[in-house]
C-alpha cells in the first residue's frame, strides 16, 4: 500500500478499533491483499499459457494484453458501506468479489468467448458468477464480458480459495471504457454537459460495436479454418 492508502485505512479502522488494535489489523489486511495478489498471478499465468498455446495452434495470439489490479482500501470501504457492512476481513472476503481483478484485452469478439470457455474447463477453476455485457450492453453503452471465478492458492499454512474478477474485452471496447471512466469521474462537469457527453458516448459505443463486428467478419475471412463460434 502507498501512504495515501495507509492513511485511508487507518482513518477507517479508528472508527471501530482501539489504537492498540489498528496496527495488527493493518498487518492482517496487508496479508490478505498479498494473498489476492497471488491469486492474480495464478489466473494471469493460466491466460498466458492459453495465449502461448493458441498462438501455435491458430497461428495468432488471441490475447492482445493482460492487466491486473487490487482494489484500493477506499474502493473496498465504499463498496462495504453501500452494502451497509462493517469493514472486516471476513466481509471483504465474502462480500467484495472483485478485490482482485484481471482485464483481458482480445483482438476479436469470438476470442473472448473462446478464452472464457477454455478457462472455465480447467478443473481448479470454479465459476461464481458472470455477466455478458457484450450481448446485453449496459444502458450507457458499456460492453464487456465479466466473470467472478474462484481459484485455489497454496500457501505455507495450506490452501485458500480466492475470488478473482475477470473482464474480457476487445481493444475497441477497452478504449471506450477507459475514456468513459475518465470522463465519468471528472469532478468539474455540469449536469448539462454530462448529459450531452453521455449521449455522444452512447453513439460512440454503437459505432465501436459495429466496427468490432466488421473486424470479426474480416478475421473470419482471413482465418477460415477457425470459424466464428455461435
Amino acid at each position: 500500500m502507498n501512504r495515501e492508502e495507509q492513511i485511508t485505512l487507518i482513518e477507517e479502522l479508528q472508527n471501530s478499533l482501539p489504537m492498540d488494535k489498528i496496527r495488527p489489523a493493518i498487518d492482517e489486511y496487508s496479508e490478505l491483499m498479498t494473498k489476492y495478489n497471488c491469486a492474480i498471478k495464478e489466473v494471469r499465468t493460466k491466460f498466458e499459457v492459453l495465449n502461448d498455446e493458441l498462438s501455435i495452434r491458430n497461428q495468432r495470439n488471441p490475447i492482445h494484453a493482460i492487466y491486473s489490479r487490487i482494489k484500493t482500501p477506499k474502493s473496498i470501504i465504499n463498496k462495504l458501506e453501500r452494502k451497509k457492512l462493517d469493514f472486516t476481513l471476513e466481509n471483504i472476503q465474502n462480500e467484495v468479489k472483485d478485490v482482485a481483478g484481471i482485464r483481458i484485452i482480445c483482438d476479436f469478439i469470438d476470442d473472448i468467448y473462446e478464452i472464457a470457455d477454455m478457462i472455465l474447463k480447467q478443473d481448479d477453476i470454479k465459476l461464481i458468477d458472470y455477466k455478458d455485457y457484450i450481448r446485453e450492453p449496459k444502458t450507457n453503452g458499456y460492453r464487456s464480458y465479466h466473470m467472478i471465478i474462484e481459484i485455489p492458492v497454496f500457501f505455507s499454512q495450506g490452501r485458500e480459495d480466492l475470488k478473482v474478477e475477470v473482464q474480457l474485452r476487445t481493444i475497441a471496447m477497452d478504449f471506450w471504457a477507459s475514456l468513459e471512466h475518465e470522463i465519468k469521474y471528472k469532478k468539474d462537469l455540469s449536469e448539462d454537459l454530462i448529459d450531452a457527453v453521455s449521449s455522444q458516448l452512447l453513439e460512440c459505443a454503437d459505432t465501436i460495436s459495429h466496427m468490432d463486428l466488421q473486424m470479426q467478419d474480416i478475421k473470419d475471412k482471413i482465418y477460415p479454418r477457425y470459424p466464428k463460434k455461435e
